[in-house]
């Protein structure tokens, strides 16, 4: 067999194993994207209109986290931020619109003492899908229903779940190990209307005695 036959057999031998290395290299890129983001990724998927294109994005994603200089918040912060988020619940009961107001810049706040751009949301949720990819979309959902809100178009249960969503984020931000010293929506306190006392009730109680 003349020697350039055997040239080209070694270069398509050459060409076959590289693509087997090729595509199992991405096979496990894929697989690393999915298991680190989970539903994340198949919503950018749809998004992107395909899969070259969403891990692409993703990819990017990991490499503007890696250059963020993200820092955690001292004692003191974190603590003024409780404080400042049992405020903000205790608010719901008479200003529901008012505290999903708060609650989205408190947690705006508290991405830009850890050193996340807070410029733009759409730039603060891909932030945010790298290392909270389970939270991304509640974070979405709870800006989508504060838009609405804006718009007189939220109601007091959208607004509830508004809060719920915010209050997921704001404990992983917090880095808190006693998520409990963080109140939940359902356990704020309410202001009785013919006294100055003040009794901890559960949400849907008061908006059942309205």
């Amino acid at each position: 067999m003349d020697t350039w036959v055997w040239i080209v057999i070694a270069v398509v031998a050459a060409i076959v194993v590289l693509g087997v290395f090729w595509g199992a290299a991405r096979s496990r890129r894929s697989r690393s994207l999915q298991d680190r983001f989970g539903r994340e990724y198949d919503r950018t998927v749809e998004h992107a209109g395909g899969k070259r294109e969403a891990e692409r994005e993703l990819s990017d994603r990991e490499k503007r986290r890696e250059e963020l200089e993200l820092r955690p918040l001292s004692p003191e912060q974190r603590d003024r931020y409780v404080q400042e988020w049992q405020a903000t619940q205790g608010l719901f009961v008479d200003d529901p619109t008012g505290a999903v107001s708060r609650a989205d810049a408190l947690v705006q706040r508290v991405m830009n003492d850890r050193g996340y751009p807070v410029d733009d949301f759409e730039q603060r949720a891909a932030d945010i899908s790298v290392d909270h990819p389970d939270l991304v979309e509640r974070y979405r959902t709870a800006h989508g229903i504060a838009q609405a809100s804006e718009r007189g178009d939220a109601s007091t249960d959208d607004l509830r779940h508004s809060v719920r969503h915010y209050r997921a984020l704001f404990v992983e931000l917090l880095e808190v190990q006693n998520i409990g010293d963080i109140e939940n929506v359902d356990e704020v306190s309410s202001r009785e209307r013919d006294t100055d006392d003040v009794e901890w009730q559960d949400v849907e109680q008061v908006e059942r005695r309205r």
